[in-house]
């Protein structure tokens, strides 16, 4: 089964910027480098958070998996987080099966994801205020 894969750059009011990756179909050892290919560009630049929605994806592999964990990793590097939203009960599984990939956000729709990201971005603000030096 193929791979479709749908980018856009996440702009909701009163929610911090993102980016959100559309999968539907299959992620596997055959699709995998077709998005590794597309989230290069993602990763190498400056975007913070990557909000991944499965919810039209069918399958994935421990490839899949992988490319996930990359990708969280490369974020973590610099204060960012991969987030993911609508997974189908198979692909719920799955995420539970590797629950050892710490750091890995799983959210059960885009409003919890949102109220996170609200409260993440504010806890920044906050801490940052108290680094600020006289002006």
């Amino acid at each position: 089964m193929p791979l479709a894969i749908d980018i856009r750059p996440r702009t909701k009011p009163n929610t911090p910027p993102a980016t959100t990756v559309f999968l539907a179909g299959s992620l596997d050892t055959s699709t995998t480098p077709q998005l590794e290919q597309q989230l290069k560009p993602i990763l190498d630049g400056p975007t913070l958070d990557i909000v991944f929605d499965l919810e039209k994806l069918e399958f994935i592999s421990s490839a899949g998996l992988r490319a996930f964990a990359v990708a969280r990793k490369r974020l973590h590097e610099r204060g960012g987080e991969a987030s993911f939203v609508n997974l189908q009960p198979q692909i719920q599984k799955a995420f539970e099966i590797v629950a050892a990939l710490p750091g890995m956000r799983v959210f059960r729709d885009v409003d919890e994801l949102d109220g996170y990201l609200a409260r993440r971005q504010k806890d920044i603000v906050e801490k940052n205020k108290g680094k600020a030096g006289p002006g």
